[in-house]
């Protein structure tokens, strides 16, 4: 039997993130840890990534999948918002980077991005926003969404929790992040480390770090 050969230029670098947003805050999480198979390549690698730090304008962009692809989207990124500044003087609104987005990902559809993403900040009436996206830039507004190698497992957790509490106050979305995640870590291997969480409010981005388990 001839044996076929094919280059496959995609491999999945493992780990979680997860985005949930309330009534004046968003917040996008991610562990650190990038594997390949059983391998851990490093335990420092964030898939939660700033893209404008400016007050109550703040947007926060999370990919995973492929880590070679999701820098090179957040480096087009970075270049479109840095573009859109100089030609209007101000910085873009969160509705219109969750459409770039959109557009870059569409744009690359034929050799798509192999990615998940999630993009959030704080929308015009000053509530907190997260748009998630597939490989080919579907994009759809959500409270709360999980993606990467746990999804399965967080984002169950985070469907039977948020209708129950209601309306959440930042303090109680961020002990829901941090459950998810040591949840998460206890019954999957390609997630751990560090928890990096990205929160945004009318103050701008703030982080922060947790340990996870490094086994």
């Amino acid at each position: 039997m001839a044996k076929e050969t094919r280059f496959y230029p995609y491999t999945s670098n493992g780990g979680a993130t997860l985005g949930i947003s309330g009534p004046g805050f968003a917040i996008l999480a991610g562990d650190t840890r990038s594997t390949a198979g059983y391998n851990i390549n490093t335990r420092h690698e964030p898939k939660v990534f700033t893209i404008q730090d400016a007050g109550r304008s703040s947007i926060v962009i999370s990919v995973i999948g492929f880590a070679a692809d999701g820098h090179a989207l957040k480096e087009k990124l970075d270049h479109v918002v840095a573009m859109y500044k100089y030609q209007h003087g101000r910085g873009i609104s969160l509705r219109a980077c969750a459409q770039r987005v959109s557009t870059l990902l569409y744009e690359k559809r034929f050799f798509p991005y192999q990615l998940q993403t999630m993009v959030a900040g704080l929308d015009a009436d000053g509530e907190g926003a997260v748009y998630y996206y597939d490989p080919a830039g579907c994009i759809e507004k959500r409270t709360h969404c999980s993606a990467g190698e746990a999804s399965s497992l967080m984002l169950p957790f985070l469907d039977s929790q948020v209708p129950r509490l209601g309306r959440l106050d930042r303090q109680t979305a961020e002990q829901l992040v941090r459950d998810a995640y040591q949840g998460a870590t206890e019954r999957h291997i390609e997630v751990g480390d560090h928890l990096q969480m990205l929160v945004v409010t009318a103050d701008g981005v703030a982080e922060q770090i947790v340990d996870l388990k490094k086994d």
